[in-house]
């Protein structure tokens, strides 16, 4: 676990006031930025030491063969690896012909800061060369969200105590070595030399570079110019290879005296363009970043987070880490999908290379319920995405013998890149995620376009696949066999209460769509007797019910499995290395919340008492060897009044990646975990929920905060929702017209700009008094580091 000392706790940025080798990787990734587009990992500039190097382009991956000791039909037989493309981040120095390396010399002081509001990573240091020669260096680098394909470096150097000779190379560089990753399945396979060199071109300050990959016919170019600012003579070189172009600035300076680069970088890919249209896109790219220059790109940034931030932060009274930790998330969240733009969202954002760059389902389960409350242009291209690799999703269907589409487990591109394994393609209930996230768009923006383009017909084609993976029993219950649910350790299951229940909601969501869109419907061929199919599947929906423990099963039969030994494994978490899935699917031990997940999402479905005791009943078989669970706990957890035990679920989704609470944030943050830190607070403390299109608020406090405060988009209008231990007001932001209706703890009430509304808390009082147990070994992480 990283200790609180590594990044001190401060409301509005993330700093590191020491360097520390031991923590380099894990350090790249924080500072990483990003703007859906382009991802720059937080390595340092002079490019060593690091951990892993990585620059990445959404999308932008090689195929490689996925292996199998037997084949059989069915099993995909390519994945999909995201690309470290080419490096444009490098700066390199020489002072007096030493290497500017902080691991020589004495590095009297270095300091890193990355700024939620100004959308910048800031590092200074104060170094001494093995020679006896200090310098200082200064920069500021950021990935624009106003201009996608831009990004820029600000990099100035000044000696302290005596002149000194500097020669700074810059540097565009494609295939760099990377280091090789232990063995863990949840990290990237490694590709050696992915990208061929097209072309290169020079062109005064700096100059472009083109390259393909060698199998899945994606080509890119990428491009750099400076702008350079310095005393007395300077001599400015520039060279260029197949994978590298360099720009070399020489400058003597005494102290006093310093030498500025500002660094222009730009980027694009294709999979049909020429590379001359894309060696002009990147060449016009540069042109605009150099018109605005680095200040005006600051500012243009600055704008667009004041922005973001005026309908999307949460204010944290009494808890500092978490104020802290849920700004870096949502910050992070912000850069994973702003301008991602018809492309997916990898469950580690742009941050590392971690799970392959692979899209899972809890990018429409996670992330895009925070983003369509508080960025929805970013969700609606989710969805726009999700939609244009439906014909692939149609395919996978029928290679699997059913109608309608069912989407990929995990992926980049639309293919299927799992091999195939129970817990992956079994988990049908990514079409209901995807749905819920289509019908969440239309219901919480009140935008009725991306229901018109793409919804209706996502929401036909998953329920079609739903008809035909279901099927009714002599009994007219309708069951829904052999499938894997959120818990993954519980695979080819009947009857998952959650996969049932999200089913049911997709087909109403299907047959509802259609009756507002007819002329659509008929485009698709749907019947009114299929559509009224879909209605009798979902009201017959069969929901296991275990009468003698009073709980719902997980799934039907899943509470007469055999107990798992929690006391044996206590200290091999996570179970996925350490124990055979044989044993874990065929006993009670849950990997992620999945029961409890139900609950959040169809909570209206389960009565006050069956939440408590269902929480009760699974809180003790849940490891949480996922970074998905400790959220969606938080959330039920302060619904059934065990507010304590949510803050603390609310901290590790949180804090997972600032303290590594799973010891794999190197590889990439955590994007759904981070998106759990808003879904905690907000959905957990805040009580939101909008079943039916109905936004709906039952605040409540643990101790520990005194004070919580967030504002979401609701159908145009920014809402304030601000409460403490005794009353809640909930308010417009002043500009915004019209009104917003609501449910406060079961009253209805209507706020305007002109009205806020003030309500009286009651103190929450759990149905069950004693907080439930963990499995021994998994007790949340505590609100102190160390604790």
């Amino acid at each position: 676990m990283i200790e609180q000392s590594a990044y001190p706790v401060e409301p509005w940025v993330v700093r590191e006031t020491n360097f520390n080798l031991e923590l380099l990787a894990q350090s790249e990734s924080v500072f990483a930025l990003s703007n859906g587009h382009i991802g720059m990992r937080g390595n340092l500039d002079e490019g060593e030491p690091h951990g892993i190097p990585g620059m990445y382009l959404n999308s932008f991956y090689e195929n490689r063969p996925l292996p199998y000791a037997e084949s059989a039909y069915g099993y995909p037989e390519i994945g999909q690896t995201v690309v470290n493309v080419t490096d444009g981040k490098l700066i390199r120095v020489l002072v007096n012909d030493e290497p500017l390396d902080v691991r020589y010399g004495e590095l009297r002081s270095h300091e890193r800061l990355l700024d939620f509001r100004a959308g910048t990573l800031t590092r200074s240091l104060d170094w001494v060369s093995p020679a006896g020669q200090r310098v200082r260096v200064r920069s500021r680098r950021m990935v624009s969200f106003v201009q996608r394909a831009v990004a820029a470096i600000e990099y100035i150097v000044e000696p302290v105590d005596a002149p000194a000779r500097f020669v700074i190379q810059s540097e565009l560089v494609a295939n760099e070595e990377l280091p090789r990753m232990k063995k863990d399945p949840r990290v990237s396979a490694i590709l050696d030399n992915p990208l061929v060199g097209v072309e290169n071109f020079q062109q005064d300050n700096g100059g472009i570079l083109l390259h393909h990959t060698r199998s899945s016919g994606l080509s890119m170019a990428a491009g750099m110019d400076h702008v350079i600012d310095g005393h007395g003579r300077l001599e400015i070189d520039v060279d260029s290879r197949e994978d590298w172009l360099r720009t070399t600035v020489v400058a003597h300076l005494r102290p006093g005296e310093r030498l500025k680069i500002v660094k222009l970088l730009a980027y694009g890919w294709s999979s049909l363009r020429s590379r001359q249209s894309l060696r002009d896109q990147v060449a016009a790219a540069l042109s605009s970043a150099r018109y605005s220059g680095f200040e005006g790109l600051m500012q243009e940034q600055r704008a667009y987070l004041d922005d973001f931030w005026e309908s999307a932060d949460v204010e944290v009274e009494g808890d500092p880490e978490i104020q802290q930790a849920v700004r870096f998330g949502l910050f992070h969240v912000l850069q994973a999908g702003a301008r991602a733009e018809r492309r997916c969202i990898p469950a580690k954002g742009l941050t590392g290379p971690g799970y392959d760059g692979h899209t899972f389902w809890d990018t429409e389960g996670f992330v895009l319920p925070v983003l369509t409350y508080t960025q929805p242009s970013a969700a609606a291209d989710v969805i726009r995405w999700r939609h244009s690799t439906l014909d692939l999703a149609k395919e996978h269907a029928t290679a699997l013998n059913l109608k309608g589409a069912a989407f990929p487990w995990r992926t980049i591109r639309g293919q299927e890149c799992s091999g195939y394994w129970p817990a992956g393609t079994a988990a049908f209930h990514i079409n209901a995620d995807i749905a819920d996230a289509v019908e969440r768009y239309r219901l919480v923006t009140g935008d009725d376009s991306v229901d018109k383009a793409v919804g209706v017909e996502l929401l036909v084609e998953t329920a079609r696949m739903w008809m035909s993976l279901g099927h009714h029993d002599p009994d007219g219950r309708w069951h829904v066999d052999g499938v894997t649910g959120p818990d993954e350790y519980s695979a080819i299951a009947d009857d998952n209460v959650f996969t049932n229940l999200m089913a049911a909601r997709n087909l109403i969501s299907a047959a509802e769509a259609c009756t507002r869109h007819p002329a659509i419907a008929q485009s698709l061929h749907v019947s009114l007797e299929e559509a009224a199919a879909w209605r009798d599947a979902a009201k017959d929906v069969h929901i296991p019910y275990d009468e003698k423990l009073n709980v719902h099963p997980q799934s039907e039969g899943y509470t007469r499995h055999q107990d798992f030994d929690f006391e044996g494994y206590q200290d091999k978490y996570p179970l996925l290395l350490s124990a055979p899935y044989f044993d874990l699917y065929r006993k009670q031990v849950i990997k992620q919340a999945d029961l409890v997940l139900a609950m959040h999402w169809c909570g209206d479905y389960f009565s006050a008492a069956d939440k408590a005791r269902n929480v009760d009943y699974y809180e003790r078989r849940t490891v949480r060897d996922s970074s998905l669970s400790a959220c969606t706990q938080a959330v039920l957890a302060a619904e059934v009044g065990h507010l304590e035990l949510a803050h603390d679920y609310a901290y590790e989704a949180a804090l997972i990646d600032l303290r590594d609470l799973h010891h794999n944030s190197r590889d990439g943050l955590h994007m759904a975990s981070l998106a759990g830190a808003w879904i905690a607070l907000v959905a957990g403390f805040g009580g939101l929920r909008d079943y039916g299109g109905q936004l709906r608020f039952d605040p409540a406090l643990p101790a520990g905060i005194s004070r919580l405060s967030f504002s979401l988009r609701w159908r145009g209008a920014r809402l304030r929702v601000a409460f403490d231990q005794h009353e809640v007001t909930y308010s417009l932001h002043e500009g915004d017209e019209g009104e917003i209706e609501l449910r406060h703890d079961g009253e209805d009430v209507v706020v305007t700009a002109a009205e806020p509304v003030t309500r009286k808390l009651e103190q929450r009082v759990p149905l069950i008094k004693t907080p439930p147990q963990q499995p021994v070994g998994r007790e949340p992480a505590q609100r102190h580091a160390g604790g």
